[in-house]
């Protein structure tokens, strides 16, 4: 029997899968490194995941996160994953975890579209090529956290219509002040913005928010996918959040530029497990 964990900076889905079969499913928060110590991670698996998942010694535990590119941030995934299950670990790339769920052994480009965003060509089972996503300051284009940056920055500058502004400030019961302090006082100010930018799902019928999204879409194309060779032409997955809820506006920018997308889902779960299971 093997565990295999996927975690994005704001929740882990965690699967027991017994010979191809899921026979345990749990979601626990987030556990990006770079956000969490040891202790804290730790913390978080034994008291979050059932009890089911620690009965006994699983064959191995795949774990897919947020920040664990980082040979160092890995290590401490991986210290807190064997301490707590006694069990033989493997720590990835949460992209890699993407990849191999969009494509599982498919050559093609595999793109995250969450909180944050990021993409890679992927050979089938590993990452050859990745245009970095340099986090939510200097990069994450088309991500929850982008669409809630300039969301933000519209509605205190006064520059989103009038009647969105005023249905935003109804909706978060939030003053000017109190944005400012959660966006620059707050260690997961990434998760801040993203929380955000789901006032603009609730207004897809609003021609502002239809233009925000597909600019800032058009910027993960032009900054990212449309980077690698053969970009047009290969196999290309989303998965994500903001890939899921704005697939239809997704789509209309992928076509301007030549991509047909196979699929977009919300999380890749399901083909992690048929990826360590086939």
């Amino acid at each position: 029997m093997t565990v295999i964990g996927e975690s994005s900076s704001t929740r882990t889905e965690w699967t027991l899968v017994d010979d191809g079969v899921v026979v345990e499913h749990a979601f626990t928060v987030g556990l990006n490194p770079y956000f969490l110590s040891r202790r804290e991670i730790s913390h978080s698996i034994r008291l979050e995941l059932p009890e089911t998942f620690f009965k006994r010694r699983w064959t191995h535990v795949y774990f897919y996160g947020a920040g664990c590119s980082n040979p160092e941030k890995n290590k401490v995934v991986e210290s807190s994953l064997v301490a707590q299950f006694k069990t033989p670990v493997t720590v990835m790339s949460d992209l890699l975890g993407a990849a191999r769920g969009l494509l599982v052994h498919e050559r093609g480009l595999a793109c995250i579209l969450g909180t944050g965003s990021n993409s890679c060509l992927y050979d089938g089972q590993d990452i050859v090529r990745n245009v970095r996503s340099l986090g939510f300051i200097l990069g994450d284009e088309g991500s929850g956290s982008a669409l809630g940056r300039i969301l933000l920055g519209d509605v205190l500058k006064g520059l989103a219509p009038k009647e969105l502004t005023e249905a935003f400030f109804d909706k978060f019961k939030a003053t000017a002040d109190d944005i400012m302090d959660a966006v620059y006082n707050n260690a997961r100010a990434n998760r801040n913005l993203r929380e955000y930018s789901s006032f603009l799902s609730e207004h897809l019928d609003h021609g502002y928010v239809v233009s925000l999204i597909d600019r800032e879409f058009s910027r993960f194309f032009e900054r990212n996918l449309c980077q690698y060779a053969d970009y047009d032409r290969l196999p290309v997955a989303f998965v994500g959040t903001v890939a899921s809820t704005y697939s239809e506006l997704l789509l209309d920018v992928a076509g301007r530029y030549g991509v047909h997308i196979q699929k977009i889902v919300r999380n890749s779960m399901p083909g992690l497990v048929t990826y360590h299971t086939h």
